[in-house]
């Protein structure tokens, strides 16, 4: 069948040109050259065309959700954070394979830019970045920093926003034996949102946790006894689960609040082994999780 890719590449002379702006053109140059395209198109561009573009495109439309209930959200996380976890402003752009190179997103599902960079998809990426930037020059131990970011996604879902807002955690550091990062680090991530929807007045927060291999049932016990007698949290595992396989290693997790009472799902997190491949160091540990603020905006009176 033929595709949109190809009839575009006929139309403008065949995969020779496709080869040579991927490949073989240095990247400075296709920047140069991108740029002049888009400085062109837009100086054909009148002003009615903006608005209707504004409009019209997903990408641009203002949030749906209210402010003052986004920024109540992010106060609530924001206050439940223990010492240690440093909030951090992160960049609205990443790196250009950010997401694809070291989380394993297709890179059509972000939105690339002509300077070789990309829309910030997802908090955890350039937490990610930052925790190994951190691990790898300095003696700094443990590293656990949290961001609020307004992110984009380029793939259509159901009824969901091109842009939306996560808080993200990720706490990054060395395997120091007997799973003892991976307990401490998960059992302090979920005490975190728990303790954040409390105090937004959910009256039930349920979290499943999930394993993929035998040894991380302690982890998953960790996480019980730190959330054991919280009238306000139901734990299950969910052993079944298959979204995240190939994602996640060892342990994940999410969260749910109850709408209409049905569960709604608005977090979602565990290890993986980013901060490995970026420091090349089989011994590096990466946790991470996020939930989402418009969805527990929404969620929650």
């Amino acid at each position: 069948m033929r595709t949109a890719l190809d009839r575009v590449r006929d139309a403008v002379g065949g995969s020779d040109l496709l080869d040579l702006l991927g490949r073989r053109l240095p990247g400075a140059d296709l920047t140069t050259l991108l740029l002049e395209v888009l400085r062109l198109r837009a100086a054909r561009r009148a002003p009615a065309e903006v608005l209707k573009r504004y409009r019209e495109d997903r990408f641009v439309a203002p949030a749906a959700v209210p402010f003052h209930r986004l920024r109540r959200v992010e106060d609530a996380v924001l206050a439940s954070l223990p010492a240690g976890v440093e909030p951090i402003t992160l960049a609205p752009l990443a790196p250009l394979g950010t997401h694809s190179v070291v989380a394993g997103v297709p890179q059509n599902n972000v939105v690339s830019t002509v300077r070789g960079t990309e829309v910030a998809a997802d908090p955890t990426n350039g937490l990610a970045l930052a925790a190994a930037h951190r691990r790898s020059t300095s003696d700094a131990g443990d590293v656990r920093l949290a961001a609020v970011q307004r992110v984009v996604r380029a793939q259509r879902f159901a009824a969901a926003p091109a842009h939306f807002s996560l808080f993200a955690l990720v706490s990054a550091g060395r395997d120091t034996g007997n799973l003892a990062f991976e307990r401490r680090h998960a059992a302090e991530q979920l005490r975190v949102w728990t303790d954040a929807m409390r105090a937004l007045g959910a009256a039930r927060t349920r979290v499943t946790l999930t394993t993929f291999e035998p040894g991380y049932a302690a982890v998953a016990a960790a996480v019980r006894e730190v959330l054991s007698g919280r009238s306000d949290v139901e734990v299950v595992d969910d052993p079944a689960r298959a979204r995240g396989r190939g994602y996640y290693t060892g342990f994940c997790f999410k969260l749910y609040l109850a709408v209409d009472g049905e569960p709604f799902e608005v977090g979602d997190g565990g290890f993986v082994d980013w901060t490995r491949k970026l420091l090349g160091n089989r011994k590096e540990r990466l946790l991470t999780s996020g939930i989402g603020i418009d969805r527990v905006a929404l969620a929650l009176p």
